[in-house]
């Protein structure tokens, strides 16, 4: 599971236009990490362009999946990440990035902000943060919490039956073992008859 990047945009009414962004894309030899940074600039500033106000989506790009949220206002945010990222964990991410963005930025910077005038700093913890969503989102650490405990109840109840399989082998020796006991006893009980003196 891997996120490569997020990015902020405002969206115009016949473009978009990229306030912040961060990408890590250590993943990716050193001499393509420029064109798949560009790449994905492109892609996302072309997401926020088709998807309507007020709505989120999610793209699949190549092996990519690109999610965006157009919020009311046109402040709009996308995140690309692999297939295996959970969507949910990424709908949560671009909400809180884009309350905080809305919070700290004023919104009359939106339309003529750029990377470099825009003040806001928080977008590479956030990504650095959310790389293990495990982690960064309390619902998917307590699902996986849950997925754990069904795996060791479940290894429980195999070595439980086990166990119980073996406890009726034993029983069963025992019953037979009981059986020979008995007979023994009997037989000696025979033997000693014979030899009593009276």
């Amino acid at each position: 599971m891997k996120l490569y990047s997020i990015s902020i945009h405002h969206k115009g009414a016949t473009k978009s236009n990229l306030l912040k962004s961060a990408y890590d894309l250590s993943s990716f030899s050193f001499f393509q990490r420029s064109s798949v940074q560009e790449f994905m600039t492109f892609t996302s500033a072309l997401i926020v362009e088709r998807t309507s106000q007020g709505s989120r989506a999610s793209v699949k790009e190549q092996e990519y999946l690109c999610h965006v949220y157009v919020r009311n206002d046109n402040l709009s945010a996308v995140v690309i990440a692999d297939t295996e990222y959970p969507q949910r964990v990424c709908f949560t991410l671009l909400d809180k990035v884009l309350e905080e963005f809305s919070r700290q930025v004023d919104s009359i910077e939106w339309p003529s902000g750029n990377p470099e005038t825009i003040n806001y700093k928080s977008l590479d913890i956030h990504l650095s943060k959310y790389q293990n969503p495990r982690e960064a989102d309390a619902m998917t650490k307590v699902q996986a919490e849950l997925d754990e405990t069904k795996i060791i109840l479940h290894n429980t109840m195999e070595s439980l039956l086990e166990r119980g399989e073996k406890l009726d082998d034993l029983v069963a020796k025992s019953e037979h073992l009981g059986n020979q006991s008995k007979a023994f006893y009997k037989t000696a009980r025979k033997q000693n008859s014979c030899c009593e003196v009276m």
